[in-house]
């Protein structure tokens, strides 16, 4: 009896060492160890059936979930790259945000959008604020239509006079059933650049915006 419990203490020892060197105990370590256990054990004494299947259960659903957490990293490794490759060539196209803000540039002397609708309304009155707040523009366009209605500021205002380059925010307001509603407005905005966020995966950054999630853009400019 001494003498099993001396291999079995010696057996220990070097699983005990195995397991420090690796950090980790593999399948194959874990079979050869119990192997081991079963080999050297007490026969006055054997091992519980149902303790041993309950270790390999234990075990093998251990071992399941840490395969099936790298297989989920490796994907989500792979959808990144994918997200990447996909907002990279949208780097200097122009992308519909959903946000009434855009910028103005030599460069870009109109700012484009959508303004969206819940019914149709004969006039859609459009106000454009510089970037504190002043109204620089007042216009109506038609939405009679109803449903997404294209919205084009030509970067002047009330005057007839260009604004400065900067920051234009682009608001609409119209008369459903009666009651006065502001609408949701998207705005066109120029990619600049991509960057890749952990959390959020690819995110375009639009002049004069700033980051946006590839998967908040609602379209793309053809022109």
């Amino acid at each position: 009896m001494s003498t099993i419990n001396s291999v079995n203490s010696s057996t220990t020892d070097t699983s005990t060492t195995k397991t420090s060197n690796n950090q980790s105990l593999s399948q194959e370590d874990f079979f050869a160890l119990l192997s081991t256990q079963l080999s050297m054990q007490d026969p006055s004494n054997p091992v519980d059936n149902d303790q041993m299947i309950a270790q390999m259960a234990s075990f093998s659903t251990v071992d399941g979930i840490g395969k099936l957490n790298d297989e989920i990293s490796n994907l989500n490794t792979v959808m990144t790259s994918s997200q990447a490759l996909q907002a990279s060539g949208l780097v200097g196209q122009k992308v519909l945000v959903p946000s009434g803000t855009a910028y103005l540039s030599a460069d870009e002397p109109s700012i484009r959008g959508i303004i969206s609708t819940s019914a149709p309304i004969n006039a859609i009155k459009v106000s454009v604020q510089d970037a504190t707040g002043q109204v620089v523009r007042t216009f109506t366009v038609d939405g009679s239509a109803g449903g997404n209605i294209d919205v084009d500021w030509d970067g002047m205002d009330n005057s007839g006079n260009a604004v400065a380059a900067g920051q234009y925010t682009i608001k609409a307001n119209g008369v459903v059933d009666g009651k006065s509603e502001d609408l949701y407005v998207s705005t066109y905005g120029h990619v600049s650049s991509v960057s890749l966020n952990s959390s959020s995966g690819a995110v375009l950054n639009v002049r004069g915006i700033g980051g946006v999630a590839l998967s908040d853009v609602l379209a793309v400019s053809e022109g």
